[in-house]
């Protein structure tokens, strides 16, 4: 869970984004849209969620080993390159 202000408030604002896509796509089922902008938009949302998975992800990484002063500088090093691959497959 994002701990800062400006974590939370980064978090919250992707939530609110995700909240009016979802919004979008219930009228847009409601009022027949054909199936290519309801995909298209399944696949924003699902890319938004992921983004935000990824976000809240990192900052909970960073937070619990980025502040432990012994964590050598090739254990932070993978922590990055853990990032970096959960970010490609979420992706």
């Amino acid at each position: 869970m994002p701990h800062t202000p400006e974590d939370k408030k980064k978090a919250l604002t992707r939530l609110r984004r995700i909240r009016g896509q979802c919004d979008a796509l219930e009228r847009a089922l409601e009022s027949g849209s054909d199936c290519p902008p309801v995909l298209q938009q399944l696949a924003a949302i699902r890319g938004a969620v992921n983004g935000l998975m990824s976000e809240v992800m990192e900052m909970y990484l960073h937070e619990e080993f980025d502040s432990d002063p012994d964590l050598a500088s090739g254990k932070k090093q993978s922590i990055n390159t853990i990032l970096s691959l959960v970010r490609t497959y979420l992706k």
